[in-house]
């Protein structure tokens, strides 16, 4: 097995979470580099770009099923929160910052909520939609992708589409 190759690691984690910080097309690579001094073992290694369902899954499909966890948590979570569920929720967010699979994943969303007016706000649904929302897209910003409208979140995670699209 392969070390990081930042040679960093969290705490929490092994060498073998790495493949979850990596492409599947670039761990692919990583192996084949290191299995090419053995001819023997070069041949074994795929070339596919996407984890087949069975196997580990690399950082886009983790970030993927992690956000629609995430996004259901949110659409889940009490109108308006008791003491004891703020309290929780706070816990579970900053407990998922320290453990999550990528390290730096984890560590970037560690200082997202750690910037002024990026802490959570766990008083109730609405809020915690939203801003679970502006965190996912302050990560599409930097990945370069498409930022979703947080003022649809409810629709997109909660109720479903008003087209009815989510109701067959």
């Amino acid at each position: 097995m392969l070390p990081c190759p930042t040679g960093k690691h969290s705490p929490y984690l092994t060498h073998h979470s790495c493949r979850t910080c990596t492409s599947s097309a670039d761990w692919a690579a990583m192996m084949r580099t290191s299995l090419s001094t053995s001819s023997q073992n070069a041949s074994t290694v795929s070339t596919t770009t996407t984890p087949t369902p069975d196997c580990p899954p690399d950082i886009d499909s983790l970030g993927r099923q992690t956000w629609t966890l995430l996004h259901t948590i949110s659409a889940t979570y009490p109108p308006s929160a008791s003491s004891q569920q703020q309290s929780d929720m706070r816990s579970f967010l900053s407990l998922f910052s320290k453990i999550y699979p990528c390290w730096v994943c984890a560590e970037d969303f560690q200082q997202w909520m750690s910037r002024r007016g990026n802490e959570p706000r766990v008083e109730g649904r609405e809020g915690l939609g939203k801003w679970m929302c502006e965190a996912h897209n302050e990560v599409n910003r930097k990945l370069g992708k498409e930022e979703f409208n947080c003022g649809r979140w409810e629709e997109r995670w909660r109720t479903g589409w008003k087209d009815g699209r989510c109701d067959q």
